[in-house]
């Protein structure tokens, strides 16, 4: 049962800097992006799919200060609201895991789409907390700033069209394709994307069919320099997807529509807001307008790579296996098994694993033996 938001305020404390410090935004604001800077206590060891404790953290913090905005992002059907990125800064390789590095500073950006969200936000960073507590290891809130300016969707249909459009996606991203994967930013899923959100959100809906052919016919690229990775994300399973750059603009006929060429513009401006593909909320899909060569981190993209592909080799076997069986269910089994022993070869504790993926510590247990087992009979044939 969630808590009241005034205990809850009584036992927080006031981030310890003055309130006139704090970002501020004015009342009708519809998106914003924030960036908190945050210094480790102490250096500690993360695990590799620690977003999915940032994802937790931020969650639990709307639940505790407003429990009918949590129960919306929990089971609200539409897109979700909000996103937020992985950490950046010095993140070290330590075994088969991170290591966070105390005086040093991380930022992190939590991005709000919707008018509710933003003014969750405002509430909240008066009594924002001091420390992060991501999974045991705790983050000093040194700062927040406004990392995308406050704005509405009115405001980004009027800004101002440029020539060529940049687009930098400085995580992993990917699309949902026919049931797969689909990790290329082709200009129709690209805005196929943002157009979502803006549909959902923006109260200035857009009929999908005629644009989205336009956006087919219409949009030129330029250039592009992507790289495709496997990466684990959200609560199961892993993703297939790319980071990278690409500039694109309009075709001559394309520029003739006056109806489509403002929302074109007004979609790309969208995009650090609201991000690209799924799974943003849990650190995919992170979009600058710009371009930004991405900062390359050898050790934790190593991490970050393994952890992915020794899930998507596990899922293969275990749903063959269950196939062979007769096993009901195989997809989300078979993902699950495989998402669990993965982590938990790579040093994580089993109340963890559970912690994250919502589930028992004793199914959680049960379903690690099963994968073990079933691990050591494809070895056996």
């Amino acid at each position: 049962m969630a808590r009241a938001a005034t205990s809850t305020r009584r036992k927080t404390k006031p981030q310890a800097e003055s309130p006139s410090s704090l970002p501020r935004w004015a009342d009708d604001t519809e998106l914003v992006g924030l960036v908190f800077e945050l210094e480790p206590t102490t250096s500690t060891s993360l695990y590799s799919q620690y977003t999915i404790g940032l994802h937790a953290w931020f969650v639990d913090q709307v639940r505790q200060f407003n429990p009918e905005l949590s129960a919306y992002l929990h089971d609200g059907e539409s897109e979700k609201p909000f996103n937020i990125s992985a950490l950046s800064g010095q993140l070290l390789a330590s075994g088969r895991q991170l290591q966070l590095e105390a005086k040093q500073i991380y930022r992190w950006h939590v991005n709000a789409l919707s008018p509710r969200v933003v003014q969750f936000l405002k509430q909240w960073l008066t009594q924002l907390p001091q420390i992060l507590d991501l999974r045991g290891a705790p983050l000093q809130i040194k700062q927040v700033s406004i990392a995308h300016s406050a704005t509405t969707y009115a405001q980004l249909l009027q800004s101002l069209p440029e020539k060529t459009v940049n687009f930098s996606f400085v995580s992993p991203t990917s699309f949902r394709r026919k049931g797969h994967h689909f990790p290329l930013p082709v200009p129709v899923n690209l805005f196929h994307s943002y157009l979502r959100r803006w549909n959902d959100f923006s109260g200035i809906p857009i009929e999908q069919e005629p644009f989205l052919h336009w956006i087919d016919e219409g949009v030129i690229i330029h250039q592009h320099r992507l790289e495709s990775m496997k990466v684990a994300a959200g609560k199961r399973g892993s993703v297939t997807g790319f980071t990278g750059v690409m500039s694109c603009g309009l075709s001559k006929a394309a520029l003739a529509n006056s109806e489509f060429t403002p929302l074109f513009y007004a979609l790309a401006r969208l995009a650090p807001y609201c991000g690209t593909g799924h799974k943003t909320t849990f650190g995919l899909g992170q979009t600058r307008l710009d371009w930004v060569e991405p900062e390359t981190n050898v050790p934790t993209q190593v991490l970050t790579n393994l952890l992915g592909e020794r899930i998507d080799e596990l899922t293969t076997l275990f749903t063959a296996q269950r196939k062979r069986t007769g096993g009901d269910r195989t997809d989300k089994i078979a993902s699950t098994w495989a998402t669990i022993l993965a982590r938990r070869e790579m040093g994580e504790s089993l109340q963890v694993i559970s912690q994250d993926l919502e589930m028992p510590y004793a199914t959680v247990k049960t379903y690690v033996k099963l994968a073990r087992r079933a691990l050591k009979d494809n070895v056996n044939q």
